[in-house]
């Protein structure tokens, strides 16, 4: 299974901080301002009906490479400016080719600007070292998927451990059984992943559906996640009863992210990057 690859991949970097943590020189966690990311999810600058989350996403397993001639810093600089609501930031680096200090370079574009622009460390993150990492960073939240943690105590302890920090987690789901543990963990944010990760396959209509068999409760905020293409998309999540969306290879790829997103959020008439 492709998740079990991924949490395969991740067992260098935890070795490497469970000796840090055995020598006390785990790094302090960060000090400044985490804007709040659900508040910012919730903003509608430009008449969008849902909180669009744009992604910082240099290659995928499913699409190779899709764009590595931008930095982050170039990213964040053209989705603050279009209007992303929140940045999510791929940091896993065997398969998507992120760095964990792309966080910290994001925002410091962002500060730069004066601008809000919540980060979401996007990862494959099932351990209370890997929180303490994130904690480091200036990540507002941080993904943490079932499929990795189908534990629901354990997947409260992260969630505890992170809000320790002010970071806010987003709990992925894929199916009713994932969603039950997500809710028994007390999660707040749940994102919903229309791609098969064995397939790659993209349901968008599953997607739409799952929310309307399942009915966000006690003020949950829902995220649909994948193959998100254009505007219409945007309305079609909003009437279903998603709260945002999360786009990253539809922006990335072309090598315009910030023109992307200006069309998506219907700024610009569509025409070539």
């Amino acid at each position: 299974m492709l998740l079990e690859r991924f949490h395969a991949a991740k067992q260098s970097e935890l070795k490497s901080l469970r000796a840090a943590a055995e020598k006390g020189s785990l790094p302090a966690p960060f000090a400044g301002e985490r804007p709040d990311f659900v508040q910012a999810l919730r903003k509608r600058p430009f008449g969008v009906p849902v909180g669009v989350i744009a992604e910082y996403k240099r290659a995928s397993p499913s699409a190779g490479v899709i764009c590595e001639d931008l930095t982050v810093e170039d990213v964040a600089r053209q989705y603050a400016v279009a209007g992303a609501n929140c940045m999510s930031v791929l940091t896993e680096e065997a398969y998507f080719h992120g760095k964990l200090d792309f966080l910290k370079r994001a925002a410091a574009v962002r500060e730069s600007l004066g601008a809000s622009l919540p980060l979401l460390r996007k990862d494959f993150l099932f351990d209370r070292l890997q929180v303490l990492a994130t904690a480091a960073t200036p990540a507002s939240a941080m993904l943490l998927i079932v499929r990795l943690t189908p534990d629901a105590k354990l997947l409260r302890s992260l969630q505890e451990e992170a809000e320790c920090f002010k970071i806010t987690c987003v709990v992925e789901v894929f199916d009713e059984d994932d969603l039950r543990i997500a809710r028994d963990s007390g999660a707040r944010i749940i994102q919903v992943n229309a791609r098969d990760l064995e397939t790659f396959r993209v349901d968008r209509a599953a997607c739409l559906h799952f929310i309307r068999r399942n009915p966000p409760e006690n003020e949950e905020t829902w995220i649909a996640a994948s193959g998100v293409q254009d505007k219409a998309h945007l309305g079609e999540a909003a009437d279903a009863g998603y709260d945002a969306v999360l786009v990253g290879t539809a922006l990335m790829r072309g090598g315009g992210p910030g023109h992307a997103l200006s069309r998506l959020l219907g700024k610009l008439e569509a025409k070539r990057c």
